[in-house]
């Protein structure tokens, strides 16, 4: 599995305001679907850990920095690193990307929870070993 995971998103019209500038909401919704696109490339899609197993895995903390803007048009680049793997939760940290330059960054917090109940649960086994395989050692 390619660690970090990395995907591509065009800016497109609705995300921007008039100017063309990128809205910044919109960009939490962009990241959403980069988090969905990462839990299909660990093999567990969204459509079905919602509907059949019934959980979910709902943000419960994000802090984003925004470093440059970004524009109508352009093509960010994703890097989804996982930080942090623990009892019913993962730390991912993005980091966006354009033309080599660094747009903005966000940490994120996302819980395993159960859909039904409303209460966090624990990782399945499989799920948190392959969030685990995907923490970078520090090769210093």
């Amino acid at each position: 599995m390619e660690i970090p995971f990395k995907t591509k998103r065009m800016l497109n019209f609705g995300d921007c305001d008039i100017s063309g500038t990128a809205y910044f909401p919109s960009y939490l919704n962009i990241l959403n679907g980069v988090n969905e696109e990462f839990w299909l490339h660990l093999g567990f899609p969204w459509h079905k850990i919602i509907w059949e197993e019934r959980w979910g895995t709902p943000t419960v903390h994000i802090s984003s920095d925004f470093s440059s803007p970004s524009f109508f048009g352009e093509e960010l680049e994703f890097e989804v690193t996982v930080q942090r793997v623990g009892r019913s939760s993962v730390t991912l940290h993005h980091e966006i990307n354009c033309k080599g330059q660094k747009r903005w960054s966000s940490t994120q917090v996302l819980a395993a929870s159960n859909l039904d109940e409303h209460t966090s649960i624990p990782w399945p086994d499989d799920v948190k070993e392959a969030l685990l395989a995907c923490i970078q050692e520090d090769k210093t």
